[in-house]
């Protein structure tokens, strides 16, 4: 199975992420679409795309774009989100270096149909190559005529703003990077009021991840109605997924949404299978957030409705494949301690007990773990965010079910391997990078 490019068909190809080169591919042709819509009717074609969120909860785009009240005396604001920070997760910095002004399309696309004047890129602190070159395509955009007092002569104001973070996991969610805008501190905020209402500064706003912002051109060129046949049937379009882990051809992919995991991995096509003929073990399917996989478990599509209903979720797009030499203890600790440092400590269950699971499961793989720790594992992960089903956390933000779900996970399906390190004392796995490696990080 191969999907159509319809995202990526321009990629790599010399010039194209230059103004000159975009254009010359048909670039901004949407835009011109669009501004001779009513900005109701942009709305409409957008839910018609069945176009969903690309950077986590998959919800639909044009539902989120009408939330935002029509009569509110207010300033309306839309937040790019860039902050690329679930490990496992590059595809949007891909989507930067190689396809930026589909990016600046989409922005004015989205612009016009909200109502919004002044734009934001909140980028993540760490990407200053990729900041640079939002930059360059911002100030491009300007003197062409694109951004700035009339966007391609419409009478539409328009003015884009780069911010970059300073690298907190937290600042990836929408509210969390809200406040970090604003130039507080990022602290995800409680909801209701919910962005579209009460945003940015107060005012009505709309944030969007970049894959769901850089999509909107293409919905434009190829009509709404024919996108959304290309997906499922609550899903519309392709969706880019970026694999990493121990696959012989990883990279960012744009596949169609009834591919299986196992046809990703395993097709010459896409993944090419695992070096050495090694088996797989597990999947991450959408980031290290997302629950794992197990190797009989990925005749599943990656796609929003065919993971949640097994219980899972698309995610991020972050596919981490693991083969059969990998201990599930230690990955498991590696993705604790990256949630447990990430918290920001509002909520107490998640302040409180990601540390608190993360030395659990260190305690287990060094050998000194005990039978019990697994019930106070699972007890302290369900405190957080029972699981399943997917979406009853106890916490402001999805950090603590982030951290919550993964732990539930590996244990339900590797427990075996659990009390294994628990009755040998010592993990029966030898370390990727060697002892010495090992030792350094234990110290």
């Amino acid at each position: 199975m191969m999907a159509q490019r319809i995202l990526t068909q321009h990629w790599y190809k010399p010039g194209y992420n230059t103004l000159e080169g975009y254009k010359a591919e048909g670039g901004f042709k949407s835009l011109e679409r669009v501004l001779a819509m009513k900005p109701e009717e942009v709305i409409e074609a957008v839910k018609v795309s069945n176009l969903r969120g690309r950077g986590g909860a998959g919800f639909p785009t044009g539902l989120k774009w009408s939330f935002v009240p029509k009569d509110s005396p207010k300033p309306k604001y839309l937040c790019v989100n860039a902050d690329e920070s679930e490990p496992g997760t590059y595809k949007d910095r891909v989507i930067i270096e190689q396809d930026p002004f589909s990016l600046m399309e989409g922005i004015a696309i989205a612009s016009w149909a909200i109502g919004v004047h002044t734009a934001y890129i909140y980028i993540r602190g760490e990407f200053l190559s990729q900041a640079e070159i939002l930059e360059k395509a911002v100030a491009d955009c300007y003197a062409a005529g694109i951004f700035g007092e009339s966007i391609l002569n419409s009478g539409h104001r328009l003015d884009v703003y780069v911010h970059r973070g300073a690298g907190a996991y937290i600042c990836g969610e929408e509210t969390g990077l809200l406040n970090s805008l604003e130039g507080g501190k990022g602290w995800p905020r409680l909801k209701p009021p919910f962005p579209a209402v009460e945003g940015l500064f107060g005012a009505p706003t709309v944030a969007n991840h970049v894959e769901t912002i850089n999509t909107r051109p293409t919905i434009f060129r190829l009509c709404p109605k024919g996108y959304a046949e290309l997906g499922a049937e609550k899903s519309g379009g392709t969706r880019l997924v970026c694999v990493s882990g121990h696959v012989n051809k990883p990279g960012v992919y744009e596949i169609p949404m009834d591919l299986t995991f196992n046809e990703l991995i395993h097709d010459e096509k896409w993944c090419g299978g695992i070096p050495g003929g090694r088996k797989v073990k597990a999947v991450i399917p959408g980031g290290s957030s997302a629950p794992i996989l197990r190797a009989d478990e990925l005749d599943v599509a990656a796609e929003y409705e065919a993971l949640k209903a097994v219980d899972n979720m698309a995610g991020s797009g972050a596919v981490v494949v693991m083969d059969d030499s990998t201990c599930m203890v230690r990955a498991l600790w590696r993705v604790s301690k990256f949630y447990a440092e990430e918290s920001c400590g509002q909520c107490t269950p998640c302040r409180e007990g990601t540390p608190w699971m993360e030395r659990i499961v260190r305690k287990i793989e060094e050998g000194q773990g005990e039978m019990k720790d697994l019930d106070l594992l699972m007890s302290v992960a369900k405190a957080i965010a029972p699981y399943p089903p997917i979406g009853l956390g106890t916490t402001i933000c999805a950090l603590g079910d982030a951290a919550a779900l993964p732990v539930q996970s590996y244990v339900m399906k590797f427990r075996e391997e659990f009390e294994q390190h628990i009755r040998e004392k010592r993990c029966p796995f030898p370390h990727p990078f060697g002892k010495l490696a090992e030792e350094v990080i234990r110290k």
